[in-house]
């Protein structure tokens, strides 16, 4: 079989293995950007989990609050063009493609696309720092599924003939502890002024089922599981923006109530805070690197209306997305790992979906989902 170019599956298979890497897949979750995918998008999301109707019925609300649309598309895109221009100016000179999860434009049909316009070896940038089922392996899975989308668009071509590497985990990368210690300087000066010095700072992360937050993975790697690294880059964030004591709590859980997750939710704690005397909160949340709609339905909504009824005065800092030192960090760790320098035994980082060792980012007792 001779392929797009003159050449074999194998020729293909020695130049992915040789080659510079030559493009860049920005990986997300995806989100609906109109009324009318709200339902579709959702569906998609929950498809295999047995969600009842009504239960999607409730979260659409959320979303025709904001007349359905997410705010995640839009934010990717301005992190893109942020990206392409730091890449422009230091190198490499990458071209950045956009690819979801749950939504248009989905990873399989943009890898088809990059595919098509001649790249062979792909950095795939996930828009999630941290580790756990949800945070990283879940990215691995698109990867793997993008790659047999491609095989089967291409027969005769065998899914090694491309090489999509997944970037590590970088929820420990100073950049981050720097830009979200950024925002909540930032958010801080938003307080009164009379309340500003006694805010209590209180970081935020995406809540799991405590069952998930496991790993198979030696103890000695430090950090494997999701609820420690949340703890650990809370703790250097609330360091560099110079606070001593805070919190760390969780938002959006979902699912029956009899299954654990981990607590406190955001607004119970804030109900405590209340009890305590507290009259002011900053909510950072670290969890997220931009607008979710969990962050501004979870935090700009519910926990705010919240905080007005404990009488609490309340602001929530910005996530990460465009600030320079986050988007530096980013490129810094496309260079590293298209000049060859970065670590491929680092925790997350993986080709066409191998995991990147035995036990890490366990898959949770539900089978997995396909993507649509």
């Amino acid at each position: 079989m001779t392929l797009p170019g003159g050449s074999t599956p194998t020729d293909r298979i020695e130049d992915a293995g040789q080659a510079a890497f030559d493009a860049v897949l920005f990986l997300s979750f995806g989100g609906p950007e109109n009324r009318s995918e709200v339902m579709p998008f959702l569906e998609n999301v929950t498809r295999g989990r047995g969600i009842p109707r009504e239960r999607l019925d409730a979260v659409a609300e959320h979303y025709y609050h904001f007349d359905g649309v997410s705010p995640i598309n839009g934010l990717n895109r301005q992190m893109i063009d942020a990206l392409s221009a730091r890449l422009d100016e230091v190198g490499p000179r990458l071209p950045i493609y956009f690819g979801n999860r749950n939504w248009h434009p989905f990873a399989e049909d943009t890898v088809e696309q990059m595919y098509s316009d001649g790249h062979r070896r792909i950095l795939v940038f996930p828009t999630s720092a941290w580790g756990g089922y949800s945070g990283c392996r879940q990215y691995h899975e698109d990867i793997a599924r993008a790659v047999d989308a491609l095989a089967d668009g291409h027969p005769g071509l065998r899914p090694q003939a491309v090489v999509l590497r997944k970037l590590p985990q970088y929820w420990d990368r100073p950049e981050f502890f720097a830009a979200s210690a950024a925002a909540i300087l930032a958010a801080r000066e938003e307080l009164p002024a009379e309340v500003r010095g006694d805010a209590r700072l209180v970081f935020t992360a995406h809540s799991i089922p405590i069952s998930a937050d496991t790993t198979a993975g030696p103890p000695a790697d430090g950090g494997h599981l999701y609820s420690r690294q949340v703890a650990r880059a809370s703790a250097a964030a609330a360091a560099q923006a110079g606070y001593e004591s805070y919190d760390q709590v969780w938002q959006s859980r979902s699912g029956p109530p009899s299954v654990p997750w981990l607590e406190p939710d955001i607004c119970d704690h804030l109900d405590a805070l209340a009890a305590q005397g507290v009259t002011a909160v900053i909510a950072a949340p670290i969890g997220f690197i931009s607008d979710h709609l969990e962050v501004v339905w979870d935090l700009d909504n519910e926990a705010a209306e919240r905080a007005e009824e404990l009488g609490i005065a309340y602001v929530r800092a910005a996530t990460v997305g465009t600030d320079p030192r986050f988007i530096a960090m980013i490129a810094d760790l496309i260079g590293e790992y298209a000049s060859g320098a970065g670590d491929l035994s680092s925790l997350g980082c993986g080709d066409n979906g191998q995991l990147c060792r035995l036990g890490c980012c366990a898959v949770p007792a539900r089978p997995a989902r396909p993507a649509r």
